[in-house]
């Protein structure tokens, strides 16, 4: 058995869909004998794992499973190793860089609210 890392897409759809679009993309460690085997079961899990809901609205919200684009082979696990790069281009990059700085800090320090 070999490792691969797949991207599994789904696309985000509310209410009647006029929203702006939106798209779940998912890195998922898949083990299989082979890439054609490896995306077969990404492809699979997508199609298993969409899946739709009523919001507080009762509109109906659905993970709509696109495709699998990107199946990467892991040929050896190494601590460090980089599994995913993807380039940003955003519109604010200040914006950008203070919500990554946000994130960052919430995993360093997290916050939990007590529920009573």
């Amino acid at each position: 058995m070999r490792w691969f890392v797949a991207k599994i897409v789904y696309q985000i759809i509310c209410g009647s869909g006029n929203h702006m679009p939106q798209f779940d993309e998912q890195l998922r460690l898949i083990s299989a004998d082979s890439k054609q085997v490896a995306a077969q079961k990404a492809r699979e899990i997508g199609l298993q794992e969409q899946y739709a809901f009523r919001n507080q609205k009762q509109e109906l919200v659905e993970w709509k499973f696109i495709n699998v684009p990107e199946l990467y082979t892991l040929d050896q696990l190494s601590d460090g190793m980089e599994l995913y790069s993807r380039i940003e281009e955003p519109a604010d990059a200040t914006a950008y860089v203070a919500w990554l700085q946000m994130k960052s800090a919430q995993l360093q320090d997290p916050q939990y609210i007590e529920i009573s």
